[in-house]
Order: C-alpha cells, then sequence, then structure tokens
C-alpha cells in the first residue's frame, strides 16, 4: 500500500474542478480526484512515464469539465479507472461490478475523513472481480458474517503487467510553484512573472518550432493579468491556471532551468506591509525600480486604487506616496488581506 498527503494546491483545485464540473455531489467528486492525483504520483514514481496517461490532468490542472472518458488512465495499453471512498465496502468485488465494469483494471484508494492523507490499497481486474462475485454467488454455503474478501493486489505488482524496469523516480526537477514571482535568468531588467501552471516532466512542447527539452513553467505578466475582471491578487495560486484560462489571458512557456526567483518580486498593484511597523497599515504599490518600492497607503484615498496608471493617479489626486526598500517590504498573501 502507499499512502498519498495532497498539498493545498492539490486541494483546491480538486475542490474547484468538481464545483465546474457542476457535479452532483462535490464532495465525492473532489475526492475522486484527489484519488486520481494520488494514482498519478504513484505512477510518476514507479512506471515508465511513457507508458501511462492520465486522461484528466488538463481538467484538473485547469479546473475544467472533464471531456468525457470511460476511464482515468491508460496504463501498458489498459484502461485504468480509479476508485476513492472513505467506506471499504464500496471496495467488495460485488460493488465495484455494479458500479463499473466497463475498464480494465480497477485502482482502490481509502481517504481519510479529513482528506489528509489517501491509502493506494490496490488494484485489480476487472475480470478477477467478475470471477470472484460469480463464485460467490454459487457459493453453497454461508460467507461469514464479519469478513468479507476484497480482492486486491498489492500496488507495485502493477509494474508487473509491463516490461521490466527497475524502481525509478520521475518526480519534477523544476522548482517552481503556481503562485511564485520568477524572471528570466541571466537578464538585466528582466520583467518579473507569475507562475501560473507547472507542466508535468513528459509533456510535449514545441517553442518557436522546437521541441522543449526540459521542464516548461507557464507565466503570466502582471500587466495581461491586470487586464482580466477580478483582481488576480484575490486569487488563490493553485486557481490562476483556471483564472488565465477563463479569461483567455496569455501565457508564456519556459523551461524551468531559464527561471529564476526574481530578486525584487514586487509589481505595481501589489499589497504590502512595512515588516518592522508594528500592527502595519497596508499599502498599494504604485511604482518599482530596482530594490526601491513606491507605496500608497489605502487608508489616505479613502477607496481602492486601480492597479493601471497608479503613479499617474496619486499625482492626480495628490496623495502622498512613500518610498522604501524592497527588503523592508512584505507582500500579502490572498487569504492575509
Amino acid at each position: 500500500m502507499y499512502e498519498f498527503t495532497p498539498d493545498e494546491i492539490d486541494r483546491q483545485r480538486a475542490h474547484h474542478q468538481a464545483v465546474k464540473q457542476d457535479a452532483d455531489d462535490v464532495s465525492v467528486k473532489r475526492i475522486g480526484n484527489l484519488g486520481e492525483i494520488a494514482f498519478e504520483q504513484f505512477c510518476r514514481e514507479y512506471l515508465p512515464a511513457e507508458m501511462w496517461e492520465w486522461k484528466n490532468e488538463d481538467a484538473i490542472r485547469r479546473c475544467n469539465p472533464e471531456s468525457f472518458a470511460g476511464h482515468d488512465f491508460e496504463v501498458f495499453g489498459y484502461e485504468v479507472d480509479v476508485k476513492t471512498s472513505r467506506d471499504v465496502a464500496a471496495f467488495h468485488p460485488e460493488t465495484l461490478i455494479e458500479n463499473d465494469s466497463e475498464d480494465d483494471i480497477v485502482v482502490m484508494v481509502w481517504h481519510r475523513d479529513n482528506e489528509d492523507s489517501l491509502i493506494l490499497l490496490g488494484w485489480e481486474r476487472i475480470e478477477t472481480l467478475e470471477s470472484k462475485v460469480e463464485t460467490e454467488q454459487q457459493f453453497s454455503g454461508n460467507s461469514p458474517a464479519k469478513l468479507e474478501h476484497l480482492a486486491a493486489q498489492s500496488m507495485n505488482e502493477l509494474r508487473d503487467l509491463g516490461p521490466n524496469t527497475a524502481n525509478m523516480n520521475q518526480k519534477p526537477e523544476n522548482p517552481f510553484q503556481p503562485g511564485d514571482r520568477v524572471e528570466k535568468r541571466g537578464e538585466e531588467d528582466s520583467s518579473v512573472g507569475v507562475v501560473v501552471e507547472v507542466l508535468p516532466p513528459e509533456t510535449q512542447i514545441e517553442l518557436y518550432g522546437q521541441e522543449l527539452d526540459g521542464e516548461g513553467v507557464r507565466v503570466a505578466f502582471p500587466s495581461s493579468l491586470d487586464e482580466g475582471p477580478g483582481d488576480w491578487r484575490d486569487i488563490s495560486p493553485a486557481l490562476l491556471s483556471s483564472y488565465c484560462d477563463d479569461q483567455d489571458i496569455d501565457l508564456y512557456t519556459y523551461k524551468h532551468e531559464n527561471l529564476q526567483y526574481a530578486e525584487n518580486p514586487f509589481t505595481v498593484g501589489d499589497y504590502v506591509i512595512k515588516s518592522s511597523h508594528n500592527e502595519p497599515d497596508p499599502a498599494t504599490i504604485v511604482e518599482v525600480s530596482n530594490n526601491h518600492v513606491k507605496v500608497i497607503y489605502e487608508k489616505k484615498s479613502g477607496n481602492e486604487i486601480a492597479p493601471n496608471n497608479l503613479i499617474d493617479y496619486c499625482e492626480t489626486e495628490n496623495f502622498q506616496t512613500y518610498e522604501y526598500l524592497q527588503e523592508d517590504l512584505t507582500r500579502l498573501t490572498h487569504n492575509e488581506r
């Protein structure tokens, strides 16, 4: 058995995709999404990446409704469906067959009440489950009332369906996460971008007619994000991909080796506080220059300041601005505002 612990990005995407899917039961759909994410991580660590495919990867990453597919994964040419439940009785052979008998293999994932941990219990062929159900129906005696057999093979035996491969780890080498502020490595005065999507290592991408050799990171620039209908700074980093997809905001793809964390991660419109102040008032950045940042305190203006042309707005309204070194300021996240 294998344990998977979802992070906050996994949780939020799993939930938001269920909402966007207009699921009849959002909680059931959410935990089903988490089960798929758990199995994807297992595949990434133990199965050759070129021999399995997650059908719903794009839909869950961008929180879009899934296109119709009768199964969640293809592994070694087999159609695999992931079943996730808190109730272990859902994994009884007759229950699995009643709910889905069209796939080749079922993977069984059990989750804790608060969904902080998922256990991959095992997998089984549908034909084996059908045989088990048929045998039980023909059994002349009485099955033990308190002992029900779960037909399941251990997870690591899934590798035996494919070619002989050594235990492998195909986890991404890319260090970035959605919401990180980055800039192009080795360029002076490089524009600060916001990481929106981190692509799986095996994703095939072409840049300028050449296939990208390395892991891809998709970045949006604040100037484009500011043109959207909402304040993107109030959106969870986990949902930025969904927001950009909904609003057709341009994304730019880079090899992760060509990016670095921004030395000055602030952009005009960010909300910040002065770290050294006791009970500091929030301020809005109106200008960024090298390692200096100019801000206006929102209480002074009496209304919400638009992100575009902030410095001109302040001059027109005669609002006083204050200048600080970037290291003196802390950016407020969407949860802290």
